[in-house]
Formats: structure tokens, C-alpha cells, sequence
């Protein structure tokens, strides 16, 4: 399984608004997530929305990460259960929920997440998270070692922030700035004032409700201001951002 055992230290770390720098992760190859668990960030984001990753590709690259420091962070398709219950059972512990809106739709994303009757996870008796049924007391103690962090992404994800974060089992308050600035009107401008005033405006509900909030942030200068603004949990990079800028580079300087 991944390195995330019971006890799940990256949630109890979260939850102690610990500053955890993290990067993205969607080349979807073992190979390149191995070289990422090498660098020390402290989670990695594995990709499931964005990129072209499945079941299939998920399990090599959580072996890549056996023994590295970096806590595997999954974000699904979506929010759906049998999505979650597939990824919870090849032995993902932390999740990065996309596009929650409403209250209803954070506490499917906990349900989803946690077995009877706390939730409607389904049961197999023996799968990769349980290590095929040898994990001592494993149904007793996996509910409460599920982190779930949702993504506001839209204004109405806005609207209903307050009603979000106050779900139990609502680990972490995570914003998607690309889709939150399209759905603002600012399509490919997460920098304008007022989707910066909403990131802002989040990351301050997220802390009154005692709730660790979070970003991806490529640019450094993004990272650092939402760093200082009270984010503890942010993505600074990507695979595909380092290596596209990093091949870009290189050829430059021997064909221009």
C-alpha cells in the first residue's frame, strides 16, 4: 500500500494547521511520481479530474511512493461513491473532493468516505488498503484516518462556504482558482482583484470555521501571498508545468 499507514499523519498534521507544501501530479507515470515522492514535498496531489489517470495507473504510482516522506493526495472525477470507494480500497487515505457547491454535496463526499454507519462506504473484506485483510482493526480504525478536502470552485461554492466547512469530516477548504475565476466572468485571470478578494474571502471563512484551507499555485509570488494570507496547505508546482517549462528552456538555448 502507499505510505500513508494508519495512523494517517497527514491528516493529523492538516488538522494542526501545519504548513504542508505540496505539487501536482499529472504525468501519470510511476516513473515521474517516484521522482517527485524523492524530492521531499510533504503531499502530492494524483491527479484523476484533469489528467488521464485510473485505478489502473493510481496503484503503480502509490508504489512509487513507498518509503518517500510525501503524503499521496487523490482528487477523483468527481464527487461520486463508488468513484471514492474504488480509490479508497487501492489504498488512497486523503482526498481532494472537485466543484463541491452545497452542504449536501460535502456531506456525500464524507459519506462516501467512511463505513456504516457513519457513511455508505461500501465493505470488501480484503483489499490494497487493508493490506488484503491483514491490517489489525482496520474497520475499526480507517473512518477516523480518511482526510477529505473539498474544492470551491464556483460562486456558489462561495455562497455556501459557511455550511461547507461546518460539515463534520470537512478536513480542508481548497480552492480551484481556474474554474472559481471562469465562473466569476475572468476566464484565464485568477489574478484579477475581485477573484483574488474571493480566494481571500475563502481562505478567511475557512479559518473561522478552524479549518485549514489550501491552493495550487504555480507562480512563486501567488504561492507566498497565499501563503501570508493564512493557506497552509499549498501546491506549488506540477510535473507538467516543471518539465514543459524545463524542456522549453533547454531547447531554447541551443535553437533561437
Amino acid at each position: 500500500m502507499s505510505n500513508q499507514m494508519i495512523p494517517n499523519r497527514f491528516r493529523q498534521d492538516l488538522l494542526q494547521g501545519k504548513t504542508l507544501i505540496g505539487c501536482w501530479s499529472a504525468l501519470s507515470s510511476p516513473i515521474s511520481t517516484e521522482v517527485l515522492g524523492v524530492a521531499g514535498f510533504d503531499w502530492l496531489l494524483l491527479d484523476g479530474e484533469h489528467a488521464p489517470n485510473d485505478v489502473g495507473t493510481f496503484v503503480p504510482q502509490l508504489m512509487a511512493l513507498k518509503g518517500s516522506r510525501s503524503a499521496p493526495v487523490v482528487r477523483p472525477q468527481f464527487n461520486d461513491p463508488v468513484v471514492i470507494k474504488r480509490l479508497l480500497d487501492i489504498g488512497f487515505y486523503n482526498f481532494l473532493i472537485p466543484f463541491v457547491e452545497t452542504q449536501e454535496q460535502a456531506e456525500l463526499a464524507v459519506a462516501s468516505t467512511r463505513y456504516p454507519p457513519a457513511g455508505i462506504r461500501g465493505v470488501s473484506v480484503s483489499h490494497r488498503s487493508n493490506m488484503f485483510g491483514t491490517v489489525p482493526d482496520y474497520f475499526n480504525l480507517i473512518n477516523d484516518n480518511i482526510a477529505v478536502m473539498v474544492q470551491i470552485e464556483s460562486q456558489q461554492g462561495v455562497d455556501n462556504l459557511d455550511a461547507i466547512a461546518a460539515v463534520d469530516g470537512i478536513d480542508g477548504i481548497f480552492v480551484g482558482p481556474s474554474d472559481l475565476a471562469a465562473g466569476m466572468g475572468h476566464l484565464g485571470n485568477a489574478g484579477h482583484p475581485d477573484v483574488q478578494a474571493a480566494i481571500r474571502h475563502i481562505f478567511a471563512r475557512a479559518k473561522a470555521h478552524g479549518k485549514p484551507s489550501g491552493i495550487l499555485a504555480p507562480v512563486e509570488a501567488d504561492a507566498r501571498r497565499y501563503l501570508e494570507w493564512g493557506a497552509t496547505f499549498v501546491a506549488v508546482g506540477s510535473d507538467l508545468g516543471v518539465f514543459r517549462a524545463g524542456t522549453q528552456a533547454l531547447c531554447d538555448r541551443f535553437t533561437q
